[in-house]
């Protein structure tokens, strides 16, 4: 068995992860990142990012399409939110992922790929790669970047009881809105949407699970589909969990971002920009224990917000449908802003997140 030691050991290459491993390898520090799959970026994922979020943050090459229009319907109404500049955009996610292991790598990050956790032991990772081999690494911090199943998290002991699933499905043909569309019958207090890629459409919906179990989600998603042109029976089905049961994000030398850290939000199941903003803000605690977090905890309350709507349409599920289309009665009389639904903080950490 191979033995490795490491300054700093990430486990999950995805945008938490490579968010983390490049800020520290700036600044001089030896870093590994070890991803289980194969392929950097795949991910179950509707790929939408947003202006207050990563939209501006990275390259237009990325960027597929974008809109500076939002149509929101729900069972009784419907409206259009419109501003300047775009709103989301949607991004290809094994693209964006390979971009971000790039900028980590030129900063000096070491990346290893095909390569799975068997346990963990403290700061001791045993390991075994695709083609069997078995390895330890050692390092001095530890970080889970590995997403709503995280083994890191599962070691330090904390449960996960809040998340919810995510459908999706890559349509292989062109839509010129980005729609969302409420409905408390077909997806409780989640959504669906319909959101234009550049050579596909994707089609999926989101529910807290306290409110809906994936298979109620799924079998409501595609009925709601095929009565507006989708038929998506046949097209591959991708079903991922996300968590949003936030419990703390430093544990000693131990670290936990995104969804590991269960930082996603659960009423609208965004979780890329969380998982950016604590990764870059463990990389700076780490480097300095006296770094602000601000930009963690703007995301929390952001997080408890919606987490307390979640909670009221749990116990009263009569609730689910009032709440929706009062959500939506307060956008079409701009009462209520678009973004207050992200995940984006407060301007004071959204410029350098």
């Amino acid at each position: 068995m191979f033995s490795i030691s490491t300054d700093i050991l990430i486990i999950g290459a995805g945008p938490g992860g490579l968010a983390c491993a490049k800020v520290l390898a700036e600044q001089g520090r030896h870093v590994l990142v070890l991803e289980r799959r194969k392929e950097i970026g795949p991910k179950v994922c509707a790929g939408g990012i947003t202006w207050d979020g990563l939209l501006r943050l990275v390259p237009e090459a990325l960027i597929e399409r974008s809109f500076c229009e939002q149509h929101i319907v729900s069972s009784c109404q419907k409206t259009v939110v419109r501003e300047k500049n775009p709103i989301i955009a949607t991004i290809n996610r094994t693209v964006l992922g390979q971009w971000m292991a790039e900028q980590a790598v030129q900063a000096g990050a070491e990346i290893i790929t095909d390569i799975k956790v068997r346990s963990i032991d403290g700061l001791r990772v045993m390991t075994e790669t695709g083609n069997g081999e078995c390895k330890t690494f050692t390092c001095t911090q530890l970080v889970g970047a590995d997403g709503a199943n995280s083994l890191v998290r599962q070691y330090l002991g904390i449960p996960a009881e809040d998340r919810g699933p995510g459908i999706n499905f890559q349509v292989p043909r062109s839509a010129e809105q980005m729609e969302w569309h409420l409905s408390a019958r077909a997806f409780g207090c989640g959504y669906a949407w319909i959101f234009p890629h550049k050579n596909t459409v994707s089609v999926g919906a989101y529910s807290p699970q306290s409110d809906m179990s994936a298979g109620r989600l799924k079998r409501n998603l595609l009925r709601w589909a095929d009565g507006r042109g989708f038929q998506l029976k046949d097209l591959p089905c991708q079903a991922a969990l996300i968590n949003y049961d936030y419990r703390g994000y430093q544990f000693g030398p131990v670290w936990l971002v995104g969804d590991a850290a269960g930082l996603a939000s659960g009423l609208t199941g965004e979780g890329i920009y969380p998982a950016v903003v604590s990764g870059k803000t463990v990389a700076r605690r780490i480097l300095d224990p006296q770094s602000s977090d601000n930009a963690i905890t703007d995301m929390v309350k952001k997080q408890a917000q919606h987490r307390r709507v979640i909670n009221l349409t749990a116990r009263h599920p009569a609730c689910s449908f009032l709440l929706t289309e009062l959500l939506l009665l307060l956008l079409r009389c701009k009462l209520l802003g678009f973004h207050a639904l992200e995940m984006a903080p407060a301007p004071r950490s959204a410029t350098e997140p």
